[in-house]
C-alpha cells in the first residue's frame, strides 16, 4: 500500500490575541491510509502564542488563507484551517461521469484534495449552502470522505448531508440533493469498475438538479486543476464513529447531518410504484420467485430493504448482498460475463444450455457497484438494455402509477438501439437522441421534455431523479409483470413472453456490443481517426451505406454543442455500426463497437439468436474499423 507522505502547510486561526512569535517547526513522520479512520495530516507542535507556522519542504508556503472557524463538534472551541501549498497533477480531466483513476493515484499526496478544491474554487455558490456527500463504499471511500468533510468546513460550506459510513447509491444521492435543495454533491464512485487497493477509485460532482455536472462545469474544474496552487482543510481530525449512525453535529460553523439514505430512497420508490400490487400479484404467488445480484456493491442494503422488507421476497433472493470495499474480488458490472452468480441461477451466459438443478427463478436482475446500472433477465432469457427501455416505455402508463398521465417524451443515447424509437412513434411521443452520458438527459428532464430515458450500457431511469437508477428499473419490470399477471390462478406471464409479445407489435432490434478494454490510447485514437478519414471511400465501396459521420449533438434547451461523440455507419435497412471510445475506464482506452439490425413486426423472428442475426454486420464492422490491425486483438474483452 502506498503511504501518504507528510503534508506541510501553514496553520492559521489559533484565535489568540497575543503578539505573534515566529516559530520554526520540523515536521516528520509518515501517514498511512487505514481505511476506516481519518489520519493526522502532519505532526503538530503546539505554539500557543503563534498564529503563523513556517514549515519546511516543497509544499511549505502559504495558500491564500481562510478565516478561523468557531466551534469544534459543537464544543465551542476554535478550529484551525490549514492552507496547504500544492502543485497541479496532470490528467485530472473528468471522463463521461467524473474522474476515475487507480487507487494508488488517488493516494498520491494532494491528488484527491486538488480535485476537490478545484470543485470548490469553480463553484463559489457552494459557500454557505448544502452539499451532499457519499459513495459506493469502495476502498478509500471512508478516508476520502473524512478528508472532504474537513475541506468542506474549511471552504465555508454551511451543511453537509451524508449517510452512515458515507455509504449510498448514486441514485439515492441524487434524490437527497433534490429533496434537500442542496447546491450539489460530491459522489465517490468508479461505478461499475473494480475496487480494492490496486483497483479503481472515482469522484464526481453533481449539480443542484441532482444530475452529473454538465460539460462547462467539468471543463472549468479541469482547467482549475491545471493551475491550482493549494487547498484548504480543517486541521483537526474527525472521529469516524460520528458517521456510523443517523444524527447531527457541528464541525466548526458547518452542520453535518447523517441521514438514513435507504429509508429516504424506499419512500421515494413507494411514491412511484404500487408496492401492494407488486406484493400481492407476484410475491404472494407460489409459482413466482426472483433473485437480485447486488454484486457486493452498495445496492445490497437497498435491495434488502426494498425487495425483502417492503415487498416480502425471501432473504435468499438477494445475492452478494454485503457491500464490500473490493466487491468481493469481482467486477461489479452487471452483464453476462461479470454477473456470474446471477447467470448461473438464471441459466445464462456461460451456463446457457447447461442442465441446472431445480426450478430456475422467474425473474432475475443485477446492479453495479453504485447501483445506477441494471441487468434484467427471465429464466434462460436475457433482456437487452435497449429492449428493456422500449418495453418500459410501452407499458409505463398502465403499469406504473407515477406515469398514469402518460409519458412526456423519451430519450436514448446515440449508440442505444432504436427499439424505443418505434414505441415513441406509435405512442406519439417526442424522441431525443443524445450523446453517451447521463448529463445530456438532465436539461431535457428539467425542461419537462422527457419522462424516461436510457442507455445501452445497462442504464435506465426517469425524471424522478437525474441519474440512472438500477433498483428503479428492477421495480419497473416487477410492475410490468404484476400488471400482466392480474389473476394468480392463471399461468404466470413470463419475462420472455412479455418481450416476445413486444417484438410482435413493435418489431425487433437485434443488438450487441463488443468491448475492447485496456487498449493503448494512441492506437485507439488512430483507429477512430482512420475511420473518419475513410468516410468518402467507404461510402463508395460499402453496399447499402447511406450515412458515415461523427455524431454531433446540439442541446435543444441551452444550445450547447457536443461534437465527436462517436463514429456512425447507417445502412439503407436502418441497421447500424457505431464506434466510440468509452470515458469510464481508468487505464488505457476502451473501444466499443455497437451492432444493430432491425426486423419489422411482420418479419420479427422470435427465436433467432442475436449472434446469428448480427454475424454479417459484426464481420463488416471488424473489417471497416481494422480492429485487429490497430489493437492486435483477435477477440473483444466482453460481448454484451
Amino acid at each position: 500500500m502506498a503511504p501518504f507522505p507528510l503534508e506541510r502547510g501553514t496553520r492559521r486561526g489559533l484565535g489568540l490575541a497575543l503578539p505573534c512569535i515566529l516559530c520554526l517547526i520540523f515536521f516528520s513522520g509518515l501517514i498511512f491510509h487505514q481505511g476506516t479512520q481519518d489520519i493526522a495530516t502532519m505532526t503538530r507542535v503546539r505554539a500557543p502564542r503563534c498564529n503563523f507556522l513556517r514549515t519546511v519542504g516543497t509544499r511549505a508556503t502559504a495558500y491564500p488563507p481562510r478565516e478561523p472557524l468557531e466551534g469544534l463538534r459543537g464544543g465551542g472551541s476554535t478550529l484551525t484551517v490549514e492552507d496547504i501549498k500544492t502543485k497541479p497533477f496532470e490528467g485530472q480531466k473528468p471522463g463521461t461521469s467524473g474522474l476515475r483513476k487507480k487507487v494508488t493515484v488517488f493516494q498520491e499526496p494532494g491528488y484527491l484534495e486538488n480535485f476537490v478544491q478545484a470543485i470548490f474554487d469553480t463553484n463559489p455558490s457552494l459557500k454557505g449552502q448544502t452539499l451532499v456527500l457519499g459513495g459506493d463504499g469502495r476502498y478509500l471511500n471512508k478516508y476520502a470522505s473524512l478528508r472532504i468533510v474537513r475541506m468542506a468546513a474549511a471552504n465555508g460550506i454551511a451543511r453537509v448531508i451524508t449517510m452512515p459510513d458515507f455509504l449510498a447509491s448514486t441514485p439515492a444521492i441524487s434524490h437527497l440533493i433534490r429533496q434537500n435543495k442542496a447546491k450539489g454533491a460530491i459522489i465517490l464512485t468508479a461505478s461499475h469498475n473494480p475496487g480494492g487497493p490496486k483497483e479503481d477509485f472515482g469522484i464526481k460532482y453533481n449539480t443542484e438538479n441532482g444530475g452529473p455536472a454538465p460539460n462547462d462545469v467539468t471543463d472549468a474544474i479541469y482547467k482549475q486543476t491545471t493551475k491550482i496552487e493549494g487547498y484548504h482543510i480543517v486541521g483537526e481530525e474527525l472521529d469516524m464513529s460520528r458517521f456510523e449512525a443517523p444524527g447531527s453535529f457541528q464541525v466548526g460553523d458547518m452542520t453535518v447531518e447523517v441521514v438514513d439514505a435507504i429509508d429516504e430512497y424506499s419512500k421515494l420508490m413507494q411514491s412511484i410504484f404500487d408496492f401492494p400490487k407488486i406484493r400481492s400479484r407476484l410475491f404472494a404467488r407460489k409459482d413466482f420467485s426472483m433473485v437480485f445480484d447486488a454484486m457486493h456493491g452498495v445496492a445490497g442494503p437497498f435491495a434488502r430493504r426494498i425487495f425483502t422488507e417492503d415487498l416480502g421476497a425471501p432473504e435468499s433472493s438477494i445475492l452478494n448482498a454485503e457491500a464490500l470495499e473490493d466487491f468481493g474480488g469481482g467486477h461489479p458490472d452487471p452483464n453476462l460475463k461479470y454477473a456470474d452468480l446471477l447467470c448461473q441461477k438464471m441459466g445464462l451466459g456461460a451456463y446457457e444450455g447447461k442442465k441446472l438443478e431445480g426450478k430456475l427463478p422467474d425473474f432475475g436482475a443485477a446492479a453495479d457497484g453504485d447501483a445506477d446500472r441494471n441487468m434484467v433477465t427471465g429464466s434462460r432469457f436475457f433482456v437487452t438494455p435497449s429492449d428493456s427501455l422500449a418495453i418500459i416505455a410501452a407499458n409505463a402508463k398502465e403499469s406504473i402509477p407515477y406515469f398514469k398521465d402518460g409519458l412526456k417524451g423519451v430519450a436514448r443515447s446515440m449508440p442505444t438501439s432504436g427499439a424505443v424509437d418505434t414505441v415513441a412513434e406509435k405512442l406519439g411521443l417526442s424522441l431525443y437522441e443524445v450523446p453517451t452520458g447521463w448529463k445530456f438527459f438532465g436539461n431535457l428532464m428539467d425542461a419537462g421534455e422527457i419522462s424516461l430515458c436510457g442507455e445501452e450500457s445497462f442504464g435506465t431511469g426517469s425524471d424522478h431523479i437525474r441519474e440512472k437508477d438500477g433498483i428503479w428499473a428492477v421495480l419497473a419490470w416487477l410492475s410490468i409483470l404484476a400488471h400482466k399477471n392480474p389473476d394468480p390462478s392463471q399461468p404466470l406471464v413470463s419475462v420472455e413472453q412479455i418481450v416476445k409479445d413486444h417484438w410482435g407489435i413493435y418489431g425487433r432490434s437485434f443488438y450487441t456490443r463488443y468491448d475492447y478494454e485496456g487498449v493503448n490510447a494512441d492506437k485507439a485514437n488512430a483507429l477512430m481517426d482512420n475511420m473518419v478519414t475513410s468516410f468518402d471511400e467507404l461510402k463508395k465501396t460499402t453496399p447499402g451505406l447511406k450515412i458515415a459521420d461523427e455524431f454531433s449533438y446540439t442541446d435543444p434547451i441551452d444550445g450547447s454543442v457536443a461534437s465527436k461523440q462517436g463514429v456512425r455507419f447507417v445502412f439503407d435497412d436502418n441497421s447500424r455500426l457505431i464506434f466510440r471510445l468509452s470515458g469510464t475506464g481508468s487505464v488505457g482506452a476502451t473501444i466499443r463497437m455497437y451492432i444493430e439490425a432491425v426486423a419489422p413486426p411482420s418479419e420479427s423472428p422470435q427465436d433467432t439468436k442475436a449472434s446469428d442475426a448480427l454475424k454479417p454486420l459484426v464481420e463488416l464492422g471488424l473489417r471497416i474499423s481494422r480492429m485487429q490491425d490497430f489493437t492486435g486483438r483477435d477477440e473483444p474483452t466482453v460481448i454484451t
